[in-house]
């Protein structure tokens, strides 16, 4: 899992860290971004620094609240918008949570491959069901299926991760976005987290995307656990 989740950043997947509260969603962001070359440039946004980024060339945005006035804010939709103009390589913000859901999109569809970001979600599904409902929010002027279809073309992979109630965090899917099927977002499950057994389990299938096929399709390892349809 380890290695296909650092081959997936080194050949720039788009990324979504998905989970509860407490989960560990930002400490796994902060682990794939280490995968990153260190002669790209990367852009974070995030409410509060935490991501801990070693590379050479990193630019920081962090969001301001309004001051009691009601004045001086600064929302990270404003800030995707002025790191599109940083020249980037990469843009990680730290969750999507508002507004900014349509910017981050449309960043990951026009030359940003390889952005990451995080989401409070329960499950991969209902990951891509909390984006489309963020962007229903932010006013989206499009038809569902354009939304579903700007979606599927942003996110690659989606990984799952969950906070046990002995305190252990895990991640326990790693599903790629396959596209729509009759109107409906379709998964393709890669490893999975079995909770009866506590081990992990490799998806007999493998990923479909052109991006898997780099490397003489190799992306995918050959070798893992025990495999499940």
């Amino acid at each position: 899992m380890l290695q296909f989740l650092r081959k997936a950043v080194r050949y720039r997947c788009n990324i979504l860290v998905s989970g509860g509260t407490g989960s560990g969603k930002t400490t796994l962001l902060n682990i794939l971004s280490r995968f990153i070359e260190e002669q790209e440039r990367i852009v974070t946004i995030e409410d509060a620094a935490e991501l801990q980024l070693g590379h050479n060339h990193v630019v920081r945005l962090e969001t301001r609240p309004p001051n009691v006035e009601g004045s001086g804010e600064v929302r990270a939709r404003d800030l995707i918008r002025n790191a599109l103009r940083m020249r980037p390589d990469r843009i990680i913000l730290g969750e999507v949570r508002g507004e900014e859901v349509l910017d981050v999109l449309q960043a990951m569809n026009t030359g940003h491959d390889g952005s990451m970001s995080t989401v409070h979600a329960n499950s991969a599904r209902d990951a891509l069901g909390r984006l489309e409902m963020l962007a229903a929010l932010a006013n989206f002027q499009g038809g569902a299926e354009i939304l579903r279809q700007m979606i599927v073309c942003a996110i690659d992979i989606i990984v799952q991760i969950a906070r046990f109630s002995d305190g252990t965090r895990r991640i326990i899917s790693i599903a790629e976005v396959d596209g729509l099927h009759e109107g409906q977002f379709r998964l393709n499950e890669l490893f999975r987290f079995d909770r009866v057994n506590k081990n992990f389990l490799t998806s007999s299938s493998r990923p479909s995307g052109q991006k898997f096929e780099i490397d003489g399709g190799r992306l995918f390892p050959e070798e893992g656990g025990q495999s499940f349809d």
